[in-house]
Parts: C-alpha cells; sequence; structure tokens
C-alpha cells in the first residue's frame, strides 16, 4: 500500500466503516484487530494522519506520549496485568503494512524474544 493513499485506519478513525472500539478519545482511538497475534490484540491509532513512526516530528512528541499512555490505559481496561507487547512497525523492512501509524497492544499469553 502506498503511504500517500487513504487507509483502513483513517476511515476507521473517521467512522466510516465499523470497527470494534474499546477507547476514544479527541486524540487517538483502539480497537481491537480483525486478524489477531494473540488473545488479545488490540490497535491503538492516532486519529491525526502520520504514515509512520519515520514520519513523526520534534512537533509530535506530545502525541506520541499520548498514544503510549493511551496503550497503557486500554491495557488496564482489558485486564492485562501479568504484562503485554507494545510495537510499533515502521516501514516495509519492519513488517509495516497500513501506512496509518499504529501501536500494537498484545498479550493474553507468554510473548517470546525475540520476537520476528
Amino acid at each position: 500500500m502506498s503511504e500517500t493513499t487513504d487507509t483502513i485506519f483513517g476511515k476507521i478513525a473517521r467512522k466510516e466503516i465499523p470497527a470494534d472500539i474499546v477507547y476514544e478519545d479527541n486524540l487517538a482511538i483502539a480497537f481491537k484487530d480483525v486478524n489477531p497475534q494473540a488473545p488479545v490484540h488490540i490497535l491503538v491509532i492516532p486519529k491525526q494522519p502520520i504514515a509512520k513512526l519515520a514520519d513523526v516530528e520534534s512537533q509530535d512528541h506530545a502525541l506520541l506520549g499520548h498514544l503510549l499512555l493511551t496503550a497503557k490505559r486500554v491495557a488496564d481496561q482489558v485486564g492485562l496485568t501479568n504484562g503485554y507487547r507494545i510495537v510499533i512497525n515502521n516501514g516495509p523492512e519492519g513488517g509495516q503494512t497500513v501506512y496509518h501509524l499504529h501501536l500494537h497492544i498484545l498479550g493474553g499469553r507468554q510473548m517470546g524474544w525475540p520476537p520476528g
């Protein structure tokens, strides 16, 4: 997918297509992944479209902090008390397939190391 095209995540953020939303505020939205890779797999996206982590600038620092705090809030909300993993894929070699910045919250099982 091109980095300059609209994405499914942008459409979810604008409520043009449905999603199983677990959290929303004025800056971010969190929803269950339709292809979960763990018993709990939730995506946190900014409502502002940013294609990938490599595209953020210094003025985005507050938004990035907000996304991490949102991930923590959502993990607490869904009961991931034994731990969880936060993943941000960046670019094709990083495994990014949707070019709208997003954080994966993965939990509900023991995670392996190294990942990938």
